[in-house]
């Protein structure tokens, strides 16, 4: 693990998720400022920075330590909120206030799942605010949870990497990784996706809105990412993927569900869909649904934004048929030979392709359901296909 401060800062530096968290902070809070803070006995580091006022402060920038409420925060682990400085029994005559100008103002902890103090996710505002409201004051928790739960799991990944001795301790330490990975990340995942399905009830600016569909992307994206690590991680320890087949629920609205949680994410992009899907088919529900996602998601991150993506579910002659098609540049021919291999990825360049799981475990839960994942591509367009026999049976299957 990386103990200089430096070090330290630069790694929180290159968390991706945290632009879009101060920016939901400050809409959030009603703050112009605010920032993820590494703290410590002697010094406050800015590492990364929303700055909407002019405060004066970048990435890197320093304050003396004792200047600063965040070093209050550092001693007691409690979180200091104000939502008026000229009214506040506590620190209306406070130095910090006065030196700096705030009117409101809110400091959170970023505690690592070790127990270990990293520093403070802050914000100020030039006028009072409301800040200490229970929901916002919750929402800027989880944010600050998630936050260290992303620095945890990229201290761990430098780590694994600056180890690495040879190709056999290289794949076992990254199975471990993931298993932790997935494990570590899952609840506050799902808690930052509940703060943002209260947050898109409650009234909202346009310009918040956008910001929050952009985080829904970035959940879900998560969240399949731990789904794909985590069955990786059972498939290489001999677990397999587990199937609970239902013969009774119909297949359409599993399908409707992904499309609207997909969609809710990329509200810019057109997904049409056609179902001719006369009676229930005997599949389990939860895997379709993950490897429907992950199809889709393929055809959003490497899809022309121009064109709509189309989805086609129909059983014809004994088969189901499950197609997700989009246009776009064709998959290059060396690319297609090892497109369903684990941590293969394509060469477009793009920051989305994740780990390169995705198409792996849809492959792997075509196969659990006795069934076949195929790709055609070409200039007009890209087509996944799942083709699985409609026939009964009760045993549960493991593949």
């Amino acid at each position: 693990m990386a103990h200089d401060v430096q070090d330290e800062v630069q790694a929180m530096q290159g968390v991706p998720a945290i632009p879009t968290i101060l920016e939901v902070v400050c809409q959030t809070a009603g703050m112009g400022f605010a920032a993820v803070a590494r703290v410590t006995e002697d010094r406050w580091i800015a590492c990364q920075v929303r700055d909407n006022i002019g405060f004066g402060l970048g990435p890197g920038s320093e304050l003396e330590v004792e200047t600063t409420l965040c070093n209050e925060v550092r001693k007691y682990r409690d979180v200091i909120v104000i939502d008026n400085v000229a009214e506040d029994p506590v620190y209306s005559s406070h130095h910090t206030p006065k030196l700096y100008g705030l009117q409101s103002y809110i400091s959170v902890p970023i505690l690592l799942p070790d127990g270990r103090f990293f520093g403070t996710l802050c914000a100020i505002g030039s006028k009072p605010a409301n800040p200490s409201n229970p929901q916002t004051l919750a929402t800027i928790k989880l944010f600050a949870d998630l936050i260290g739960f992303q620095f945890d799991a990229a201290e761990k990944l430098n780590s694994a990497r600056a180890s690495l001795l040879g190709e056999q301790a290289a794949s076992e330490l990254r199975e471990q990784f993931i298993a932790v990975l997935g494990h570590d990340l899952r609840n506050p995942v799902a808690s930052l996706g509940g703060g943002i399905s209260v947050l898109q009830r409650e009234p909202q600016s346009e310009k918040s809105m956008r910001v929050l569909h952009m985080m829904r992307g970035s959940v879900l994206r998560m969240s399949a990412l731990i789904d794909n690590v985590m069955d990786f991680a059972r498939g290489r320890l001999g677990g397999g993927i587990a199937l609970q087949k239902d013969y009774e629920a119909p297949l359409g609205p599993t399908l409707d569900q992904v499309i609207s949680e997909i969609q809710s994410g990329h509200p810019e992009r057109r997904i049409e869909a056609d179902y001719r899907l006369s009676d229930a088919v005997g599949v389990d529900h939860q895997r379709i649904a993950q490897m429907f996602s992950n199809l889709l998601g393929n055809a959003i991150t490497h899809g022309s934004v121009e064109h709509p993506i189309h989805v086609h579910a129909s059983v014809t002659d004994g088969e189901l048929h499950l197609s997700v098609a989009n246009a776009g540049a064709p998959i290059p021919k060396e690319a297609m030979q090892k497109l369903f291999q684990p941590f293969k990825r394509g060469d477009g360049g793009s920051s989305m392709q994740g780990l390169g799981l995705g198409l792996y475990i849809a492959s792997q839960i075509a196969e659990a359901h006795g069934g076949s994942l195929a790709v055609n591509s070409d200039e007009s367009e890209t087509r996944f296909t799942f083709r699985m026999p409609v026939a009964a049976g009760d045993e549960p299957v493991i593949r």
